[in-house]
C-alpha cells in the first residue's frame, strides 16, 4: 500500500507520434516539437505540471540550458504569464542537479548530487513535501522509468513523425500500467496527456 501523502515523482516531455524527443539531426533537432511547444495547450500543460511541484530534479545538460534561459523570462514583463510563472517557479524552487562533473552549484537554491537517481529520489521522497518534477531531462526520466520510480507522466504528443532520433521508451523497460488522468487536444492536433502509474 502506497502512502497517499508520499511525494510524487513526476516527469514532463514532448514526443512525436513515433515516440521521439528529437529528430534525426540529433539532440538539437527539435523541428517536430517546436511548432507545438508554445501553444495554449502546451503552456497550460506546463502550468499544470508545476502547480504541486516543490523540487526540480534535473540532469546537468538540461540544468545548464534551463538556467541559462528561464531566469530572463522570469524578469520579462512582456512574456506570456504562463511562461513567466514557470520561470519564476524554476528560479525560486529547490533544484537538485545530477552530475558527475559539477562540483559546486552555479545557481541559487541548487544542490549538486553525484549519486544514482534511485538513491536521490529515495532521499527526496523521505524529506520535504510536494511533487518532484523532472522536466525534459531525458537521461533522468529514462533512469526513473527503468527503475519504475515515476508516479506521473506529463506528455505533449506532437502530431508529426520524426522518422529518426532518440526515443523515450526503449526496449528493455519493465512492463508497467498507467491510468489516463487528463487529456486535451489543441488546434494544431497537439495533445497534452497526464498518466498516473497504476500500482
Amino acid at each position: 500500500m502506497t502512502n497517499p501523502n508520499a511525494r510524487k515523482v513526476t516527469a514532463n516531455l514532448s514526443l512525436t507520434l513515433d515516440g521521439r524527443y528529437n529528430g534525426p539531426g540529433g539532440p538539437g533537432d527539435l523541428s517536430a516539437i517546436i511548432p507545438y511547444a508554445t501553444t495554449d495547450i502546451a503552456r497550460d500543460h506546463m502550468t499544470r505540471m508545476r502547480e504541486n511541484a516543490t523540487t526540480a530534479l534535473l540532469g546537468r545538460l538540461n540544468a545548464e540550458g534551463f538556467l541559462g534561459f528561464w531566469p530572463s523570462v522570469a524578469e520579462d514583463e512582456n512574456a506570456d504569464p504562463r511562461d513567466r510563472g514557470y520561470a519564476k517557479w524554476l528560479v525560486e524552487t529547490e533544484k537538485v542537479v545530477l552530475s558527475t562533473t559539477l562540483t559546486e552549484a552555479p545557481w541559487e537554491r541548487t544542490r549538486i548530487v553525484n549519486a544514482p537517481v534511485a538513491d536521490v529520489v529515495a532521499d527526496l521522497r523521505a524529506t520535504g513535501t510536494g511533487d518532484i518534477l523532472v522536466n525534459s531531462s531525458t537521461s533522468v526520466i529514462k533512469a526513473l522509468l527503468a527503475a519504475d520510480l515515476l508516479d506521473r507522466l506529463y506528455l505533449l504528443i506532437c502530431p508529426e513523425i520524426a522518422g529518426g532520433g532518440d526515443r523515450l521508451f526503449e526496449d528493455g523497460l519493465p512492463g508497467t500500467k498507467w491510468t489516463l488522468e487528463y487529456q486535451e487536444t489543441g488546434k494544431l492536433g497537439e495533445t497534452a496527456v497526464v498518466y498516473d502509474r497504476a500500482r
